[in-house]
């Protein structure tokens, strides 16, 4: 077996942010997707995660208007489709 040329460390200490896990930049890159509305199967698809209620449960925290948004989203295409049958 071999050494891969770089490993997460020697990738973390050439910029500058050593002390920082592979798992760390794993998590942080996950909590951006999610937080600019990513869509989380995407998100489960990229992280490799057995289905998309391990994303879920792990990442559905760091969006926390999802439910308010959805609701949002919900009123919008139904006053949109009442007002182009009435038309």
């Amino acid at each position: 077996m071999h050494r891969p040329l770089l490993t997460s460390g020697d990738i973390c200490r050439k910029a500058a942010i050593d002390g920082i896990r592979f798992h760390d930049l794993r998590h942080t890159h996950a909590t951006l997707l999610m937080k600019q509305g990513t869509n989380p199967k995407v998100v489960q698809e990229r992280l490799g995660h057995s289905s998309i209620s391990v994303t879920l449960d792990v990442y559905s925290h760091v969006v926390p208007g999802m439910q308010e948004l959805a609701a949002m989203h919900f009123d919008e295409e139904l006053k949109t489709s009442i007002y182009h049958r009435a038309k």
